[in-house]
């Protein structure tokens, strides 16, 4: 609807929006006056009658209304806008109407920019161009609003998150101010490291450069004054201040106006700041496409407002990533409400939930607990009724109490290593009520209860019974001379005896092999000099742990000859450790002779940015395996017993296997080294290499590689949920990539076979409700079944990653899955850590040109696939948050992958979700 302008301003029209008759306009936070709405609501309403010409006067903060004239000459298209006051001078009367806009103008800034852009109109109106920009710059200030400001200004943070200059920030950067500065003046290529921005500091020089243009003057350093007033500009909490400063950068001739050039010359400094390399190149391209988005009329340069609309509207251009940003609604019904009831009944529900997560690690630890306790209590009191008790006191039962828990756990130590044994059992009813997944953890804990037991029975020995039986007296001794073939020991021949050496070599071999298994030794954190630092690292482990096989056969000898105990059937060594380690030699001799049935051929090398390669092999003939599971090589040209282990990457219907691996050790890199090293006898590496692709290659001369699995691992049982969340840190994405395979082919057949389920959470959320509402039926289902492939119903994977470099490890499947994935089942989130978060000054410009070029191209700039990149690190609760609201009572199976550091905060946030809400989230991870 249009209407005559307001007074006598200018006979120009322009466009009411329609909020103005709903609402009371603001600014700055003050309403324009009640009566405002009424006023354009009466304007709309007789638009067609007569109108009439209102004169206002402004006092202080009011509006005061002088005169109400008809204005009929208007409506007569010869008269002249003076006749309708009563004649006059035509100058006086424009003079006194511009007067009067001018006051208005200035107390109320919509009308100004209403106003003036339609003088501007008016006056171009020969100039079709400039007159369809300044109709963009009016529409854009009357779409202008608060609430999309203040949103804007999150994207314009100079210094900190809250983006606000506290006194202890001002502090921070006054001290460094004192250390950089000379003579009391801090120099231009040290702005950047007192504000705090010491790794952006080409950015903090051009920020510098803008401050000291706004003082008209060229300075190469400023003292503390102008150091603090720099600081309150970046600082300030307006929008407008922030976005000058940001215009400021680019517009170096102080112009007002932004060129292509400027643009590009912005986006490298960005570039530059988040270590871009790609996009610094890619430069160019990019400044083009802000200048098509923001330029449509093609005049080459671009203004204040036209920047701060692409900044106000970005979130309209990301809204195609922001999936789960509409599944909040349901989130305050999702909440169990935690305020009702007393605190019994809070209590309960807390005491339900930790049992619910941790009953399964519960039994099985007690279980362990409870028959230690009961064979180290069995023997001492065993012992304590003997009459060698009167000879060596309390010393003996101890000693032969820890003995006998010693014998137990050296042999439960090899159950949690048999990985053929746990891997099958991972396909059973088992996996329901024994926790595989903590295999290793719960190896570690044996490990640590042998030590102590070894401490207890060798300290008892050789501190305590041994000088008691010693120096006893031959009244004593009489009471068990017969043990000793009535002949009184000496301290040396007890250590010298057949007892003696085999325990005093054990202790030996076992302090060896524990201490090159901890985590310092293992991981390399420990320092040593030239020819000791061979004893640290994974090869050290490796080969110290194989000592083990000597230590059992001392332990059988050990527990034989005995001192005190001569019948065979009391000598118990042998029937603690016969069967595990039968057990043991039969999956190494297993592993053996399957690794050499399993040979592969190399089909295929792939170099990837960030020290990794792919490895694309032959399918061995009946070699099955599931999704998430992994695979142990061995390549004997470089060690003909070092096996390491990898997770596939190929779907279990591929035609071949993959693998991803990372050069972080003296293996890894000379695998690499001889795969790449002879181009004529093996396949070229190629960047970026596809899935879908097999190369028919010359395989003489290839090195020989053996593959030894799969072997279980815990995202295998990923179709016994509702729902994934799928996490991975860098390396530790690649469990995943053959889940979201998986999940993608199953998709198509069923789609092939008519047979999809509906993906919509609200029609399935009454059938998933009833039988994954507790955790005992959550994982029911048959197993290998059909029911578990249609189980999984979304799911949604978190890459984040340092490396930009790394998105093309896996473009190709994001890409397949982005393309195929019509049902919006699965989510895709790339994280880069190593760009400044979204917010940042440093990476604003970075985020415009991603959701430009996505909403225009649909490709990512960072990743060059179709999957968005986010920056920083995700709002893990958040994420929790959103996916509980979309999907209420279904069991959310999460799985992780990476360094332990993320671990722990994914699994406080599990299990405080599946307090608070209907959403079941059971936690699973694997360290790398």
């Amino acid at each position: 609807m249009r209407t005559s302008s307001f007074g006598r301003c200018s006979s120009a029209e322009f466009e009411l929006p329609e909020s103005f008759g709903t609402s009371s306009p603001t600014v700055g936070g003050r309403a324009y006056g009640a009566m405002m709405p009424v006023f354009l609501n009466d304007l709309r309403s007789n638009h067609h009658k007569e109108l009439v010409e209102i004169t206002l006067e402004l006092e202080n903060d009011a509006v005061l209304l002088c005169n109400v004239t008809p204005a009929a000459a208007y409506s007569a298209p010869n008269a002249s806008p003076s006749s309708s006051r009563g004649g006059g001078d035509d100058g006086a009367g424009v003079a006194r109407s511009l007067s009067i806009t001018s006051r208005i103008r200035r107390k109320f800034p919509w009308l100004r920019s209403l106003s003036s852009a339609s003088v501007e109109s008016v006056a171009a109106a020969e100039d079709p161009v400039t007159t369809a920009r300044n109709a963009r710059k009016m529409r854009a200030k009357l779409e202008r609003t608060r609430s999309s400001a203040q949103r804007a200004l999150k994207g314009l943070r100079f210094i900190s998150k809250s983006g606000e200059a506290s006194e202890e920030l001002w502090g921070k950067v006054q001290e460094r101010f004192s250390l950089l500065a000379k003579d009391g003046m801090l120099a231009r290529e040290d702005f950047g490291e007192c504000i705090g921005m010491e790794d952006s500091k080409e950015f903090a020089v051009c920020i510098f450069d803008a401050l000291t243009r706004r003082k008209e003057r060229r300075v190469s350093s400023i003292n503390r004054e102008e150091l603090h007033e720099f600081w309150l500009q970046i600082s300030d909490q307006s929008f407008d201040a922030r976005l000058q400063i940001f215009f400021d950068m680019a517009d170096s001739n102080e112009d007002g106006r932004i060129t292509r050039e400027e643009v590009q010359e912005l986006i490298m400094l960005s570039a530059s700041a988040n270590k871009l390399s790609k996009l610094k190149e890619q430069a160019e391209g990019y400044a083009s496409l802000i200048m098509e988005e923001l330029d449509p009329e093609n005049l080459g340069y671009i203004e204040l407002w036209q920047l701060e609309m692409l900044l106000l509207e970005k979130d309209r251009y990301m809204n195609y990533s922001r999936q789960l940003s509409s599944a909040s609604v349901n989130w305050s019904q999702n909440m169990t409400d935690t305020r009702s009831g007393n605190d019994i009944q809070r209590l309960r529900r807390t005491l339900q939930c930790i049992a619910l997560e941790y009953w399964r690690r519960g039994w099985i630890l007690l279980l362990w607990w409870v028959t230690i306790a009961t064979l180290f209590g069995w023997k001492f009191f065993q012992y304590r009724n003997r009459s060698t008790f009167q000879v060596m006191s309390y010393c003996i039962p101890i000693a032969k109490g820890a003995a006998e828990t010693l014998k137990f756990n050296m042999a439960l130590i090899l159950l949690p290593v048999c990985r053929n044994t746990l891997t099958w059992l991972r396909s059973t009813g088992a996996r329901k009520f024994v926790p595989f997944d903590d295999n290793i953890n719960f190896h570690k804990m044996i490990a640590f209860a042998i030590a102590v037991a070894v401490a207890v029975h060798a300290g008892s020995h050789l501190a305590c019974d041994f000088p008691l039986l010693v120096n006893s007296s031959p009244e004593k001794f009489s009471l068990i001379s017969s043990d000793f073939n009535n002949k009184r020991p000496t301290y040396k021949s007890l250590l010298t005896g057949v007892e003696g050496v085999t325990g005093i070599s054990m202790v030996i071999l076992m302090a060896i092999s524990f201490t090159l298994a901890t985590h310092h030794f293992r991981r390399n954190a420990v320092r040593l000099p030239s020819p000791f630092n061979r004893l640290t690292g994974f090869n050290a482990f490796w080969y110290s742990h194989h000592l083990f096989a000597l230590v059992y056969v001392l332990l059988l000898v050990h527990g034989t000859f005995l001192y005190l105990t001569h019948r065979w059937y009391h000598k118990t060594t042998w029937m603690y450790i016969s069967v595990p380690l039968l057990l043991y030699i039969a999956e190494r001799t297993l592993r053996t002779r399957r690794s050499a049935h399993y040979t592969v051929k190399i089909l295929k090398v792939s170099g990837l940015p960030g020290n990794v390669f792919s490895l694309i092999m032959s399918k061995p003939n009946g070699f099955k395996y599931k999704s998430g599971q992994y695979i142990f090589l061995q390549c004997p040209k470089i060690s003909p017993f070092e096996w390491h282990p990898f997770s596939i990457t190929s779907a279990p219907g591929d035609e071949y296997l993959s693998v991803h691996i990372r050069t972080v050790g003296d293996w890894t890199q000379e695998l690499k080294l001889l795969l790449t090293k002879d181009d004529d006898k093996l396949p070229s590496v190629k960047r970026g290499a596809t899935f879908g692709e097999l190369m028919q290659l010359d395989q003489r001369g290839q090195p020989r590689l053996l593959v030894d699995g799969p072997y279980g691992a815990p995202a295998q049982d990923y179709q016994s949920f509702d729902v994934l969340l799928l996490i991975g840190l860098g390396i530790g994405a690649t469990p995943f990539i053959s889940i979201l395979r998986d999940l993608l082919s199953n998709t198509k057949t069923l789609d092939e076979l008519g047979m999809q389920e509906p993906s919509n959470t609200e029609t399935s959320q009454a059938t998933r409700s009833d039988e994954s509402s507790n955790s005992f039926t959550s994982s029911n289902l048959t197993p290998g079944g059909n029911k578990r492939s249609r189980r999984t119903t979304n799911a949604y994977f978190y890459w984040v990653t340092r490396e930009p470099g790394s998105f093309e490890w896996f473009k190709g499947v994001m890409d397949e899955v982005a393309e195929m994935d019509h049902k919006g089942q699965i989510e895709l989130h790339n994280y880069l850590t190593s760009v400044y978060e979204e917010g940042d000054a440093r990476s604003t410009l970075i985020t415009m040109i991603q959701a430009l070029n996505h909403a225009k191209h649909g490709v990512d700039i960072l990743s060059g696939t179709r999957v968005r990149t986010h920056f920083a690190r995700p709002n893990w609760k958040e994420v929790f948050n959103k996916i509980a609201s979309k999907h209420p009572f279904s069991t959310v199976g999460v799985f992780y992958c990476g360094m332990p550091v993320l671990a722990k905060e994914l699994k406080k946030l599990s299990v405080e979700l599946s307090h608070k809400t209907t959403t079941r989230f059971e936690f699973h991870k694997e360290y790398f």
